[in-house]
């Protein structure tokens, strides 16, 4: 069956952002263009594809259906092929062609851009000593889709690989959320320098801001902040029978601190206390944890508005992390070699961020499923 004239030049469409990708293989012996490359490899996981053995089954049964897209003339790679292709694909350049892609997916700016790592446990290589690797990612908390990514070999990197995935992306206008490990001045000024406003997580990484921030708040609350504005607001939440209270203050009054420490762009500082109440097995045994977090920020907001957007930073772990988990199994992956790991984690992004955008009701589960079963659904996948 021949596919709608849409759903064909909306793969070409896709297909255009990658056109500049360098393709590391000698030009007169490439037997399978890389655009043709990249479409199965996406459409694959699309329909639940998690190794290269997968996708080149996939590409075998589904040869008919692939040359609703492209010729195909030479059919489909092996799996061996297939990881050589990764292995070799640079990729930086790999995500920055997403880059450009996922912004002209996206159509308008995300306002809260959440930052977090996550270690692909079975990318590790016993043999030669090799550490998993680590990619940093960039999540849209409101459409809930990946903006960028960048690779790292340990988590401790994090710092140097922040502002490399910052530099990829246009930011202006949004909020920048990240956890206590991109707490660091140049952070910091490199989101201002690009016009947009950030809220870091406050912890021991910076001992003495976070001391003095401490210090500070415990004086101001023994006298009920009578020295200095403040504004607050509390939440309460109910789920699975946890009752949580969140109260956010945000210190408006930062002149102090900011003489002390020059930190870039800083204008308040937010702290949130977490009360949670857990029932055990009968109406004596609820258990009650405390949290007291601290951040600063670059914006001039009140407690009700800065509150909303500390929550919104943990989408990144409820809507990317536990969803790179569970529905596409990341932590079970064994691609390992050079940077074949990375390139395929770009792939499943991708296949995240077009699964996420399809229309209707169904898990997404359940869209994966349904993009194996019929190729129309699958087709219309990227047609968005």
């Amino acid at each position: 069956m021949a596919a709608d004239g849409g759903a064909l030049e909306e793969a070409v469409v896709f297909l255009r952002w990658f056109r500049d990708l360098p393709d590391p293989r000698q030009r007169g012996k490439v037997t399978y263009p890389l655009d043709e490359v990249l479409l199965l490899c996406l459409l694959a996981v699309l329909a639940g594809a998690e190794t290269f053995v997968d996708i080149a089954r996939f590409g075998g049964k589904k040869l008919g259906f692939l040359r609703r897209f492209r010729p195909f003339h030479d059919g489909t790679p092996s799996h061996d092929h297939l990881g050589d292709i990764f292995a070799a694909l640079d990729a930086e350049q790999f995500q920055r062609c997403f880059v450009g892609w996922v912004a002209s997916l996206t159509g308008t700016p995300a306002e809260v851009i959440a930052i977090d790592g996550k270690t692909l446990r079975r990318s590790y290589q016993k043999s030669g000593g090799k550490a998993p690797i680590h990619m940093v990612s960039a999540f849209a908390a409101r459409q809930r889709l990946v903006l960028g990514q960048v690779k790292v070999v340990e988590k401790s990197n994090e710092i140097v690989a922040i502002p490399r995935l910052l530099d990829m992306m246009a930011i202006e206008g949004a909020i920048v959320t990240i956890d206590a490990m991109g707490c660091q001045r140049d952070i910091a000024q490199k989101i201002i320098d690009k016009r947009a406003d950030y809220v870091l997580a406050l912890k021991g990484n910076q001992g003495s801001l976070r001391q003095d921030v401490e210090i500070f708040v415990t004086e101001q609350k023994a006298n009920g902040f009578a020295d200095t504005t403040i504004s607050r607001d509390e939440t309460v939440d109910g789920d699975h029978g946890r009752i949580e209270t969140r109260t956010t203050t945000v210190i408006h009054d930062v002149a102090w601190l900011q003489q002390r420490h020059d930190w870039p762009g800083l204008k308040g500082i937010v702290m949130v206390e977490s009360i949670r109440e857990i029932p055990g097995a009968g109406p004596a045994t609820t258990r009650i944890e405390r949290e007291t977090r601290f951040y600063v920020t670059s914006l001039v907001l009140l407690a009700n508005l800065l509150g909303p957007i500390v929550r919104s930073h943990w989408a990144v772990e409820n809507s990317l992390h536990w969803v790179m988990d569970m529905i596409f199994r990341d932590d079970e992956c064994r691609i390992r070699t050079d940077h074949a790991p990375a390139n395929f984690t770009t792939i499943r992004h991708m296949a995240h961020n077009l699964i996420r955008k399809a229309p209707g009701k169904d898990s997404l589960r359940l869209r994966r499923k349904v993009a194996a079963w019929d190729d129309d659904f699958l087709a219309s996948l990227i047609a968005t």
